[in-house]
Parts: C-alpha cells; sequence; structure tokens
C-alpha cells in the first residue's frame, strides 16, 4: 500500500538522521517490515524520538512487567478509542490482532471494548483505564481496589496506570500533528 502524507509537520528522510536512528529504523524494517510512521514522524525532534524509543519500549516490550504485552496492547486500544485516535486505533489494533491471533479482537476493542469477549480480570483492567482517560480527576481508591478484587498487584496498577497515561499523551501527539498510520497495518494479521 502506498503512503501519503504521514503528518502535519515536516518528516525527515532517514538518510539525514544520525547513524543510530538510521540503525533503529533499518532494525523496524527488518523485524517488522515497516518503519512505523510514528517514529519517522518523532525524528523531528530527534532527542524526543530517542526517549520516546526507550519509554515505549519499556513500557510496552519490557519483560518486568506483570501485565502481557497482550494486556498492555488492549489497554493502548482502549485508551485510543476513548480518544479517537485514528493511528493508535489502526497500529495497535494490528497488535492485538497479532498477539491474540483473534483477527476481530482488536476492532472489537475499538469499537466498544465492554462488549468484547473479555475475562473478568481484563474488563476491569479496560474500565479503570477507560475511566482515566475519559474521567482521571474521578480515579479514586474505589477503582484500585476493584482491579486489585480482580487480581492485580501493586506493581500491576502502577504498569496499568503507566500504559494508559502513556497512550493519552500520544494520541494527543498524534492528534496534534495529524499523525497518519501506516497504511499496511490494515491489512495485516487478518
Amino acid at each position: 500500500m502506498s503512503e501519503g502524507k504521514i503528518s502535519a509537520l515536516p518528516v525527515p528522510e532517514t538518510e539525514a538522521l544520525d547513524e543510530d536512528l538510521r540503525k533503529y529504523f533499518r532494525i523496524c524494517e527488518e523485524k517488522l517490515g515497516l518503519v512505523p510512521n510514528v517514529l519517522r514522524v518523532y525524528a523531528f525532534k530527534p532527542n524526543r524520538l530517542r526517549r520516546f524509543i526507550d519509554s515505549y519500549n519499556e513500557i510496552m516490550l519490557g519483560d518486568d512487567s506483570p501485565l502481557t504485552k497482550l494486556e498492555r496492547e488492549m489497554i493502548a486500544v482502549t485508551v485510543s478509542a476513548c480518544n479517537r485516535c485514528f493511528y493508535c486505533l489502526v497500529a495497535h489494533g494490528q497488535q492485538v490482532r497479532a498477539l491474540s491471533g483473534d483477527p476481530i479482537l482488536g476492532e472489537h476493542i475499538a469499537l466498544n471494548y465492554r462488549t468484547a469477549p473479555l475475562e473478568p480480570r481484563q474488563r476491569a483492567m479496560l474500565d479503570y483505564a477507560w475511566k482515566l482517560t475519559e474521567k482521571p480527576a474521578e480515579v479514586g481508591e474505589a477503582d484500585r481496589t476493584a482491579l486489585r478484587e480482580a487480581g492485580f498487584d501493586d506493581s500491576a496498577i502502577w504498569d496499568i496506570t503507566e500504559t494508559a497515561s502513556f497512550f493519552n499523551y500520544t494520541n494527543r501527539m498524534a492528534h496534534g500533528v495529524d499523525m497518519m498510520p501506516n497504511a499496511d497495518y490494515h491489512g495485516m494479521d487478518r
């Protein structure tokens, strides 16, 4: 699929980037078959891109989380649904499909996670992520208690909160610079 405009702001050419970022882009191309547009857009500010990569990799791919990678992606899609973030719904919906092996689950969560076939534990996690996104000032101890009753410990509650918070940030960046997802995501893992 062809790529059109991917941001309202300038996107630097890969060849113009520092070697460490060009190397990272090559690794993405090898592992994913593409360079996610979010990285190409963040290259507008190379030092911010480096920090974004570090944060994303730790939050979403780190092995020290009590949450599975699929659960973190489910949070990303739920937050992005609440915020109506096209970029993240497409990109992270694809990751839900890839990690779950279910070609429908990503869209189901994106359109209405409350009707998706989820375990009660996952539903509690997504209820919390939605509330933290939609009404952050109303989140309180009762919400954390509900997570504990669903089986989450304090470390997991931290990770749910951090993942939801990270995607609230990235959703706002995507909206603010009119970031478009890679067209390839639409057909992947179907």
